[in-house]
Parts: C-alpha cells; sequence; structure tokens
C-alpha cells in the first residue's frame, strides 16, 4: 500500500490506475477505524475498483467545543487493516495541504446544512462539504462509498455532488452493528461499560419505529413521538431529535413510505451518536 501525503500525489496515482483500464474508488474516513469502514473497503473492492481511502481529522468539521482534539488517532493500526484489505493507495494529508495559508473558499450545501445534526452542530456540514469536495478533486474517484449511519451527511453530500456537477457516483453501503444493535462509530470508544449499554436506546427507539411501520402505522409524527418518548424513558440519553424524513430533502413526512429515512441522536454523557434506518429495507436487519 502506498502512502501520499499530497493531493497531487493522490490525482497522479488514480489517473495512472485509469490509464491502466482500472475504475478507482475511494473510501474517505477521519481514521480510528472500525468493521464499518472496513465494509466500505469490501464494497469497493467487490466492483472491482482499485481502491483508495484517506484518513483526515478535519479540523473545519469540528465547533470549538467538540472533540476534535480528542477525537482517536490510530493511524499506524489503521494503516495495517487497511494494506490487509487490499487497499492500495491512502492519502493521509496533515491539515497545511487541506487548507493552504490564506485558503478562502469554501462549499455550503444550503437547505441541508443546519438541519437535524447540522442544526446541533452549526457549520459542521460545511466543514464536512468543503474537505469531501477537496478529497473527490484530488482522488477522481470513479466512486466514493460512504456508511448510512452518516445518513444526513449523505443527504448534503448526495446534492453537493449534483450541484457541482462532480463525475462520480456516491455508493450509500449498510449501517454495520455490534450484536446488540449498536452501529458501529469510532466514538463509541470514548464509552463507559454502563455507557455502552445505555447507547443501546438508540438502536431500540429505530427497532420501535420500524415495528410500527411493519404493523401498518404510516404517520410520520406518530412514528416520531414514539421513538421520541422510547429514548426518553431509558432514563440515559439526552434525546436531540427523533425524526422520520424524506432522505432527499431532509422534510418531516406526514405520511411514511418505504424508503424514508426515521433517525435518531442523542448524547450518552457527553458523546453525542447518532443512528437511523430505512422503513421497508431495514426491518429485518436490527
Amino acid at each position: 500500500m502506498r502512502i501520499a501525503t499530497t493531493a497531487e500525489e493522490l490525482r497522479q496515482w488514480s489517473r495512472q490506475a485509469r490509464r491502466a483500464g482500472q475504475t478507482v474508488g475511494f473510501v474517505p474516513t477521519m481514521g480510528a477505524l472500525h468493521t464499518g469502514h472496513l465494509s466500505l473497503v469490501r464494497a469497493a473492492r467487490e466492483r472491482g475498483d482499485a481502491v483508495a481511502a484517506s484518513i483526515f481529522v478535519n479540523p473545519t468539521q469540528f465547533a470549538p467545543n467538540e472533540d476534535f482534539d480528542r477525537y482517536p488517532r490510530t493511524l499506524d493500526a489503521d494503516c495495517a487493516l487497511l494494506e490487509a484489505e487490499g487497499v492500495a493507495m491512502l492519502f493521509a494529508p496533515e491539515p497545511r495541504e487541506m487548507y493552504r495559508p490564506g485558503a478562502a473558499t469554501f462549499v455550503e450545501v444550503e437547505g441541508l446544512s443546519d438541519q437535524l445534526d447540522g442544526a446541533s452542530r452549526p457549520g459542521h456540514f460545511r466543514g464536512v462539504a468543503t474537505v469531501v469536495a477537496k478529497l473527490l478533486l484530488a482522488a477522481e474517484p470513479d466512486r466514493a462509498y460512504f456508511g448510512q449511519k452518516d445518513a444526513v451527511q449523505v443527504a448534503v453530500l448526495r446534492r453537493m455532488v449534483a450541484d457541482l456537477m462532480l463525475p462520480v457516483e456516491l455508493v450509500v453501503c449498510p449501517i454495520v452493528r455490534d450484536a446488540d444493535g449498536l452501529a458501529l462509530s469510532s466514538r463509541n470508544r470514548y464509552l463507559s461499560p454502563q455507557q455502552r449499554v445505555d447507547a443501546l436506546a438508540l438502536s431500540r427507539a429505530l427497532r420501535l419505529g420500524l415495528s410500527l411501520f411493519a404493523q401498518g402505522e404510516r404517520s410520520g409524527a406518530v412514528l416520531a413521538a414514539a421513538m421520541e418518548q422510547s429514548m426518553i424513558a431509558s432514563g440515559r440519553v439526552r434525546l436531540d431529535y427523533a425524526v422520520v424524513v424524506d432522505w432527499a430533502t431532509l422534510a418531516p413526512v406526514e405520511r411514511v413510505e418505504a424508503g424514508n429515512l426515521i433517525a435518531v441522536a442523542g448524547w450518552v454523557g457527553a458523546t453525542r451518536l447518532i443512528d437511523n434506518a430505512i422503513p421497508g429495507r431495514d426491518s429485518g436487519k436490527m
């Protein structure tokens, strides 16, 4: 596995791969890798792609009071995992490579960036959209792979790619969960053993929403209220939101249909966690 630290190195590798007749798959990450990240790499390899990944803890998507300084950084272990999964190129830049002195250009997706996670984390998706645009321009991939767990991020990036006419296909891969249903997340490392149990309130609320949908309930307000009450009843999670929305617009839906997004977020101690599911598709997978 090659390791590049500059955008030009990554770009030249990508162009060389395509000249050799390969398609290029790209998996952007912030490191602290787990099985969920590796599932994206495997999805890329299954498509026959030459696979590149990136590890970059992006400072512009963290607010001053968030966890940028303590976000887990495990580069050596991450490199070993990616190499074992057949990644051909790792892009691991320094912040000064991604944000040159005097940089004044940012990408903002209006109408989506301030919804749900964006409402709780002002400026977050401005940072996400900016860094992902930079990464896609550097990697020039045919396909870029993202996890469904970051569903609001996916909505923002889909709109960005469409609006900027970027020549890349975004592939969204299913959430990977532990055996008890907790969605894998790098931030799970922050949880104490008791908080790890408490965090199951998120997936439990989603299972309730999916169950109500499977039983014929189609009111978005009813499903959202049931999930909210389930989260509150746990007594261990501080609720951020419990919603049923159109995945493309993030607008609440009155009548729930297969393919809509049901999503929850909350704080377990000082750690904010998110989770979601797709009615009509995920009901048997929770």
